[in-house]
């Protein structure tokens, strides 16, 4: 390569990283999840009968998928990972809070 053709390269390189623009989003420490904690959840061993026993009827079920099959409950706060008939993980749903003052700010890197 050239002098002039690695001088214009790196002019490029060095104009084109100048332009990149990150999105940040910012959450008070320790604000994040404090209703959710008392969400008590399924734990992992647990039979489907136990767990509809304890929190009803999902409000919706996935299909089986895969070998061995691996399905989910979906209830309004969580959802339960099953294999076969015994609970795998449970997951708590993001629940969004009303007057939320999270802020999104733009940064340049």
């Amino acid at each position: 390569m050239t002098l002039i053709t690695r001088l214009i390269v790196s002019a490029a390189l060095v104009t084109s990283s100048s332009l990149a623009v990150a999105d940040v989003l910012r959450i008070p420490v320790g604000s994040q999840g404090i209703e959710q904690a008392s969400v008590e959840l399924p734990e992992r061993g647990m039979s489907a009968a136990t767990v509809t026993a304890r929190w009803g009827e999902p409000v919706a079920r996935q299909d089986p998928v895969g070998e061995p099959p691996i399905s989910r409950w979906d209830y309004p706060a969580f959802s339960v990972y099953f294999e076969r008939d015994i609970a795998l993980h449970a997951v708590r749903l993001h629940q969004p809070r009303a007057g939320n003052t999270e802020t999104l700010i733009r940064e340049a890197d």
